[in-house]
Parts: C-alpha cells; structure tokens; sequence
C-alpha cells in the first residue's frame, strides 16, 4: 500500500498501527511520521538493529509490548519498503491471520532520484504527510 493509501486508513481505523522499523539513527536525523493529527502514535522498533544491521532477533516481542493485544491492521514503513516488507513477512508468520501486516510501499524517504537524493519521487515525505524530526 502507498504511504497516501496508508494514512487513509491510519486515519479511519482506529485499532490500525503504524510501525516505523528503521533504525534509532534514521529516527533521530532523518525524522519519523507524525500521527498526532490523527491521535495516534508511531512505534519504533529496529527490525535490522544499527550498527551491524543484524534482524533484531526480539523484534515480535518487542513489538507486541508496545501494541499490546494485537490489532486487526500493523503498517511497516522504512526508509524504502525493503526492510519493512521483511519486518512485515515475519510478523506475519508469528502473528498469524487474525492481523494483517501491511508494508507501506515507497517507505519514508523513497527511492533516490536521478542526483541519487530520497525524499523527493516518492515517499511518506514526498508525498507531503505529516512528519517531524528531533
């Protein structure tokens, strides 16, 4: 689904979940999306875990303490769709077919543009939603 796509649901359903699997550095400089606007909050669990970028071998359970009983719709965003179609597969595999897991296409920053800069073609950010950085 496009990150346009996403937010649309993000916004109508109220138990959808975003989870945002990049990693602390990508949050931190890069920024994260903002769901205030909606009453919602992004979750932010590394699935590749910086520096090595290892699969975070506690991603499920870290996870699901953070969400709680799991909800009908998980969003997985990262800064291209790569990771969070992996982070989203895996939960899927763990979490069975009561929750959908739903890799947001295009992710965060998008794909590099002909200067090879993201953020630009397509994209959570380009795509103008909303988003903050610290």
């Amino acid at each position: 689904m496009d990150p346009a796509e996403a937010w649309q649901v993000l916004e109508n359903e109220p138990d959808a979940v975003l989870v945002d699997v990049r990693t602390r550095p990508e949050w931190g400089f890069v920024g994260t999306p903002d769901l205030t606007r909606i009453g919602k909050q992004v979750i932010l669990t590394e699935w590749r875990q910086f520096p090595g970028m290892n699969v975070n071998q506690a991603f499920v359970p870290a996870l699901m303490e953070q969400i709680g009983t799991p909800p009908a719709k998980i969003f997985f965003l990262c800064r291209s769709g790569a990771r969070s179609m992996e982070a989203a597969m895996h939960t899927a595999a763990h979490l069975g077919e009561a929750t959908e897991c739903i890799n947001v296409r295009e992710g965060f920053e998008g794909d590099l543009d002909q200067e090879g800069h993201r953020a630009h073609l397509n994209g959570w950010k380009a795509r103008g939603l909303a988003w903050r950085q610290s």
